[in-house]
């Protein structure tokens, strides 16, 4: 795949003449409300995309996660990903300072269908949305010998109110419907971290591949903060815009949940943000549920890294 504004040469009567256009960056994020409304401004002309085109795709994070595992052979260019699977392809990305999500003392809840005690998830089996997802790395942290099956995101409510499995772990707009279904609240891993770190949840994050360059990922990070930042400063349409992606919530749920998950960390991390992504990932590391990384190499950088000198060779 060529890289954004790469030159190829074409062969034309014998002659190579060198071509340059901009490839078409695939954005890809969840279809949901929050990702709908940063991502409005972006995908609906509302802002200057600096000469990049993109292509919108959507599909659970789960299959996003499952997408960027392929990096450079196959792996969307910008993707929202789980930090939970963000040290199986660092090698191929990078992660973006705006567009994350975090849980200020509220996060993925585990519900059942009864009441139970957090040291009761040994026992029961409990639904994920997916075992790349943060919400699942938490959730082993907690309960590191929990039995688990996989369910779509938006199946668990249903078949925990069913009785098809004894317990679910939510994410999404879950987090604000349970109770409507009359389920119980067994904890709320967002509050649980907290009380841990004293820090903020981080959930996901917006990672740019690597072989994009670097000129090519401020651009994109530029663009994508501007999107929040006219969602941010024009709510309105902007949640309009994210209603229809909410799956039956009302909309002042809607503009709770989207406050939950756009706000001031989401335009830029900033050092808490960076703080709660580096913990979160060492927790992780230490426990062995996923790699180190290498926190060097974490973060697109504001400046242009230094070039790689070549090897001098012996003579």
């Amino acid at each position: 795949m060529l890289r954004h504004g790469q030159k190829k040469g074409v062969a034309i009567l014998g002659i190579i003449w060198e071509t340059s256009w901009p490839m078409k960056i695939k954005l890809a994020h969840s279809p949901d409300a929050d990702d709908a409304f940063m991502f409005y401004a972006l995908t609906q002309g509302k802002i200057d995309l600096q000469g990049l085109e993109f292509e919108e795709v959507q599909a659970p994070i789960d299959q996003l996660n499952q997408q960027a595992l392929l990096g450079s052979n196959g792996g969307y260019e910008v993707s929202a990903v789980s930090f939970h699977v963000y040290p199986e392809i660092a090698e191929h990305y990078q992660l973006l300072t705006t567009g994350a999500c975090f849980g200020e003392n509220y996060g993925p809840v585990v519900i059942a269908n009864r009441n139970l005690k957090p040291k009761q998830l040994r026992k029961v089996r409990v639904a994920i949305p997916g075992k790349t997802t943060t919400a699942f790395l938490v959730l082993k942290m907690l309960e590191p010998t929990v039995c688990y099956s996989e369910l779509p995101f938006d199946q668990i409510l249903e078949d925990v109110a069913a009785g098809k499995v004894e317990a679910g772990l939510i994410i999404h707009e879950g987090q604000l419907s349970y109770e409507e279904k009359q389920l119980c609240k067994v904890i709320d891993l967002g509050e649980w971290w907290q009380k841990e770190t004293n820090l903020p949840l981080p959930l996901g994050g917006i990672v740019v591949r690597r072989d994009l360059g670097w000129e090519t990922a401020v651009k994109i990070q530029q663009v994508i903060r501007a999107s929040i930042q006219y969602a941010l400063e024009h709510k309105d349409e902007a949640l309009d815009f994210a209603l229809p992606f909410a799956r039956g919530l009302a909309r002042e749920q809607v503009e709770k949940f989207v406050g939950m998950y756009v706000n001031d960390l989401t335009v830029d991390c900033g050092r808490k943000g960076m703080k709660a992504i580096k913990t979160l990932l060492e927790r992780g590391a230490k426990l062995g549920f996923i790699k180190p990384v290498d926190f060097e190499e974490l973060f697109l950088t504001r400046q242009a890294p230094e070039p790689e000198l070549a090897a001098t060779p012996i003579s």
